[in-house]
């Protein structure tokens, strides 16, 4: 995958998701310190200046794909007012749910990343077809025939398999569990 790639899966691990006393304290702290006008409500542009100035990250400006991901999923999960702004940003309320958000799917971006040999944000059928032993070692369900699966994820047919692409397939399938249980995680 990517060259000088941090590992996502260490960095979602120290990420504060847990309901104990400690965590929460530190996501109260964390969300005050990404919410520097204290409106109670995180952009996505604070989330990205949080997670590279709390986290000390400067490859977060190379994830943006999970980044994008976790944000999509967490804003709005609380419905808000109608024709109120609580469903286009990350309110205190749902800001524990962008961490679990943020810690799948940068999980998800590491073996996105291990995948995309290429290092072009994208997974041509020639890296998948290289990649398919690995996973099905992993007991992700891929064909005898790779290429099958291939266009399976591959949702807008462009030849290509985009991270959201990857990460709506992973989901489904409980890729990221079966990646933990091979012991794979661990390097």
């Amino acid at each position: 995958g990517w060259t000088n790639m941090p590992d996502w899966s260490a960095i979602a691990s120290n990420l504060p998701v847990q309901k104990t006393p400690e965590d929460l304290a530190k996501r109260s702290a964390m969300f005050k310190q990404w919410d520097p006008n204290g409106n109670g409500f995180l952009s996505l542009a604070e989330i990205d200046k949080g997670l590279h100035e709390t986290m000390g990250l400067d490859a977060v400006y190379n994830c943006k794909p999970a980044l994008m991901r976790a944000y999509m999923a967490s804003k709005g999960l609380k419905k808000g007012k109608k024709g109120s702004r609580d469903d286009d940003y990350v309110s205190r309320i749902e800001f524990r749910m962008l961490l679990v958000y943020l810690q799948l799917y940068f999980q998800l971006f590491h073996i996105f990343a291990k995948i995309d040999t290429g290092d072009d944000r994208r997974v041509d059928v020639d890296e998948f077809r290289e990649a398919a032993p690995s996973l099905r070692e992993w007991g992700c369900p891929i064909d005898d025939n790779s290429d099958v699966t291939f266009h399976k994820i591959d949702k807008d047919g462009g030849g290509q398999i985009l991270f959201k692409e990857f990460a709506e397939w992973a989901i489904v399938n409980n890729v990221l569990e079966k990646f933990k249980d091979s012991g794979e995680d661990d390097e």
